[in-house]
C-alpha cells in the first residue's frame, strides 16, 4: 500500500502535468494577441474612414437641403414678382432673388466640395474593408491552427484533472488540506525534498531534529521559513 508521502508526490506529479498544460495553454495567448491586434489596427482604420464617411454624407444631404430650400424660395419669389405692379416693391425682390442666387451658387461650391469628400471617404472605406477581409483570410490557417491546439491542449487538461481528481480522494483529509494550503501559497508547489541539510525551495537551513525525522521516521514537515512540505526519499531515508 502506498504511504502518504507516496501518494502525495503522486498528487504533485499529477498538479505538475496540469501546470504544464496549462503553460502550454498561456503560451498561445501572445500569439492570439498578435493575430487581434493585427486586426483591430485594420479593424480601427475601417471604423475611422466609416466614421468619415458618415460625417461628409451628412454634410452633403444638409447642404443639398439648403440648396433646395433656396430653389424653392427663388422660385416663390419669382412667382411672387409677376404680380408686382410697384416698380420699389420688383426693385426689392430682384434683389432678394439676386441674393439668393448667389448664396445658393456659394452653397452649391459647397456641395462640390463635400461630394468631393464624399467620395474620398468612400474609397478609404472600400479600402479599408478590403484590408479588413485580407488580413482575416491570411491570418485564417494561422487561427485554425491556434484553435486546434487550443482544443487538444483542453483535452488533455480534462484528462489529467479527471486523473489529478482521482488520485487527490486516495490522500488522507487532514494532509490534504495541508497540501492544498501551501500549493495555493508562494511556492509552485507543496511538497520541496530536503536538499543536504537545506529545504528544497528556500535553502534555509533546517533544524537538526527535523532532519533527523525526516530521515528517521519518513514524515513530513513543513519548513519554519517558507512553509512547504519537506521530505527525504524513502530510500535515501532507509539507507
Amino acid at each position: 500500500m502506498p504511504t502518504d508521502l507516496e501518494t502525495l508526490l503522486h498528487l504533485q506529479e499529477k498538479d505538475k502535468a496540469v501546470l504544464s498544460i496549462r503553460r502550454e495553454l498561456d503560451a498561445l495567448n501572445p500569439e492570439v494577441e498578435a493575430l487581434d491586434e493585427a486586426l483591430s489596427e485594420v479593424e480601427a482604420e475601417l471604423a475611422a474612414a466609416t466614421a468619415e464617411l458618415e460625417a461628409a454624407s451628412t454634410v452633403r444631404k444638409e447642404l443639398e437641403n439648403k440648396i433646395e430650400g433656396y430653389r424653392l424660395m427663388q422660385e416663390r419669389k419669382r412667382a411672387k414678382l409677376e404680380f408686382v405692379k410697384g416698380a420699389k416693391e420688383a426693385s426689392a425682390l430682384m434683389a432678394e432673388l439676386d441674393l439668393a442666387r448667389s448664396v445658393m451658387a456659394q452653397e452649391e461650391t459647397g456641395w462640390l466640395k463635400s461630394a468631393d469628400r464624399v467620395e474620398s471617404a468612400e474609397l478609404r472605406a472600400a479600402n479599408s474593408k478590403t484590408a479588413v477581409e485580407q488580413v482575416g483570410e491570411e491570418q485564417g490557417p494561422s487561427r485554425k491552427d491556434l484553435e486546434a491546439r487550443r482544443a487538444e491542449c483542453l483535452a488533455r487538461m480534462e484528462a489529467a484533472t479527471a486523473e489529478r481528481d482521482e488520485v487527490r480522494k486516495k490522500v488522507a483529509e487532514p494532509l490534504l488540506r495541508r497540501y492544498e494550503r501551501v500549493r495555493g501559497g508562494n511556492a509552485p508547489f507543496s511538497l520541496y525534498e530536503l536538499h543536504g541539510d537545506a529545504c528544497g525551495h528556500c535553502f534555509t537551513h533546517v533544524p537538526k531534529h527535523i532532519q533527523q525525522q525526516l530521515i528517521n521516521r519518513n514524515t513530513i514537515d513543513n519548513c519554519q521559513v517558507c512553509g512547504v512540505m519537506l521530505f527525504v526519499q524513502p530510500a535515501v531515508a532507509s539507507e
